[in-house]
């Protein structure tokens, strides 16, 4: 068997949820699975770490294409960097809205990276736009051949718009990949969905491996009732959020609810986002769920009444509000500065909807801390509401039944906390007993696959077989064939012996094997040979035996004569010589010759 195999560029996806960098070798292609950067760094931690894939520098050469699932920072962060600083010119894959959401959020980060911290050895604007012309835009369900082995093959992923899951095939080979994906529908994307494609390999985001989710009604009243009760005090609510996926979900559900409750207090979405993400939505509805298409019609689920453009200066009004700012991780930008204005004040609410990275701020306060030093000053958070929700990642229950839709023969986690993915890992083991595997970063996952090898089989040779009377073909009953196999550019052929000594000119060599079996028998030479046939004839009774006047017993093309030495006429010496398509019948007969005959 051939083998695939894996590794994480560290820190990459392995066990921590901070940004994705997979490398995959199949049938001897290798193959990068996203390139994300981490959020919770500002040194060179944050990009991954390409020395594993190649000590001299550029990756053209090692690389024979690279994937992007999302649109996503720690899945697409880093493509700038790897493919303009360090050097790749080979093809990079994404869907159509990927393409055209990963250069805005790019140059977003860069600007408040480069420009407003002031960092040096980072990509500059023109390295994204020389980044994006590499890109190769691929649609749904379109097979897209990578060169004459690789091809690749995108599957709708829920979680935002453009999200993919890749399934990546050489010969009989195949591996998927999920990316980020949402097995439950939400208010404007569908759910994940993927053939039963049986891949070697499955490998999975498991962000939130263990958290089975309470049903999602629960948790959106939970978070309309924490965001009614603070605007009804005269509270100010801070959203951080990413430009595009769960913030529109979350639009959707405010608006509704200010219309259903008629409420007065303004909602505001941090600039140039708005505008931006649901351009997008409009240019690609065909990516969002039914009803969303259905209601497209008569208006526009993203032209919102009640949610206006924010202006940094609203921070300081008077009066209940609601903002959606970005980044969600509250590491740098606008979310950060709101925040650091309003926390200070127990009225206030901050509302963490998102996944949070190590080292950032919403990390600290998602896990209790209630101090932090804001460039040396303390702000203390009295009131917070951590709400993990919602939630467009996979769960233990999503993951589960995308490996009954997929039916994989091994598993790999990536994208979670150890401890949460061991008992994924169990549970998975258990469940479908598949090997499931969790590489930390760096670590190199080898999974051994069973290729099936197609031969063509010639006409003469199955019309020989019809002829022996053997049982008809059965796809699902295999048989064993005998020929003679010949490979010729790259392909396999099962021809009979006869036409392939003619196809490659060669003569036939006939080949006899002979075997010298000694006997005490106290009769005549004859005698012991007539003994011979009737013992033969007695145990062989489906073959036929005959015996020749020249004094030789002949079964099938097997010969057998009887001598004796002239010192001890007692001692018989039995020759037996076959060709070699008897060499079972031939070993057979020696053995039992050798056992002596019956008295």
């Amino acid at each position: 068997g051939s083998a695939a195999s894996l590794r994480r560029l560290g820190p990459g996806a392995g066990q921590d949820v901070g940004r994705s960098c997979i490398l995959v070798s199949i049938g001897g292609k290798n193959i990068m699975l996203d390139c994300g950067m981490h959020m919770g760094y500002n040194d060179d931690r944050r990009f991954p770490d390409f020395s594993y894939v190649t000590q001299n520098s550029r990756l053209t050469e090692f690389l024979d294409c690279v994937i992007i699932s999302h649109f996503h920072l720690d899945h697409c962060g880093a493509l700038p960097y790897m493919s303009e600083m360090v050097g790749y010119d080979g093809p990079i894959y994404m869907t159509h809205p990927t393409k055209a959401i990963c250069p805005i959020l790019l140059e977003d980060f860069r600007k408040i990276t480069v420009d407003k911290k002031g960092e040096t050895n980072f990509f500059t604007s023109q390295m994204i736009k020389d980044c994006m012309k590499k890109v190769v835009p691929l649609n749904l369900h379109q097979t897209v051949q990578v060169d004459e082995e690789l091809e690749i093959k995108a599957y709708y992923a829920g979680h935002v718009l453009g999200a993919a899951m890749f399934q990546i095939k050489v010969g009989s080979e195949s591996v998927v990949y999920t990316g980020d994906y949402n097995m439950t529908p939400d208010r404007h994307l569908g759910a994940a969905w993927i053939d039963k494609c049986r891949p070697d390999l499955l490998i999975s985001e498991s962000t939130y491996a263990t958290t089975i989710r309470d049903s999602k009604r629960c948790r959106e009243r939970d978070f309309l009732k924490k965001v009614h009760e603070t605007v009804e005090r005269g509270g100010k609510v801070l959203i951080p959020v990413f430009a595009l996926g769960r913030a529109q979900e979350l639009c959707i559900l405010l608006e509704t609810f200010w219309e259903r409750m008629n409420l007065k207090a303004p909602i505001y979405f941090s600039t140039g986002l708005t505008e931006k993400a649901n351009h997008y939505y409009k240019l690609f509805i065909t990516w969002t769920n039914q009803k969303i298409r259905k209601t497209f019609v008569q208006r526009n689920m993203f032209e919102f009444k009640h949610i206006k453009a924010f202006d940094r200066s609203y921070a300081d009004n008077p009066g209940p509000m609601v903002v959606f700012a970005t980044p969600g991780m509250l590491h740098a930008g606008q979310s950060l500065q709101i925040f650091k204005k309003w926390a200070g004040n127990e009225k206030n609410m901050l509302i963490m909807p998102g996944y949070c990275v190590q080292g950032t701020v919403g990390h600290k306060i998602l896990n209790g801390q209630k101090k932090l030093e804001m460039e040396g000053r303390a702000t203390v958070i009295i009131e917070l509401c951590s709400l993990y929700s919602p939630l467009a990642h996979a769960d233990a229950k999503g993951i589960m039944q995308l490996i009954r839709m997929a039916e994989p023969r091994n598993m790999l986690l990536v994208h979670g906390e150890a401890k949460k993915m061991e008992f994924l890992k169990d549970k998975i083991e258990q469940e479908f007993s598949i090997s499931c595997y969790m590489p930390a970063n760096g670590e190199t996952t080898t999974i051994v696959t069973n290729p099936s090898v197609p031969v063509d089989i010639s006409l003469n040779l199955l019309k020989r077989e019809m002829a022996l009377g053997g049982p008809l073909p059965d796809a699902k009953r295999p048989r064993t064939m005998h020929g003679t196999l010949i490979m010729k550019d790259n392909s396999l052929r099962l021809v009979s012996p006869e036409q392939a000594l003619k196809e490659l000119g060669l003569s036939e060599h006939q080949l006899r094997f002979t075997c010298r079996v000694q006997l005490h028998d106290p009769h005549s030479d004859t005698d012991t040979l007539g003994r011979i046939y009737t013992h033969l004839k007695s145990v062989l009774k489906s073959y036929s035996i005959q015996h020749v006047p020249d004094g030789t017993v002949i079964v099938e093309s097997i010969v057998i004569k009887v001598t004796s030495s002239a010192e001890e006429p007692n001692l018989k010496v039995i020759l037996l010589s076959w060709s070699y398509q008897d060499e079972e019948l031939g070993s057979f007969l020696s053995t039992l010759l050798k056992n002596g005959l019956p008295s």
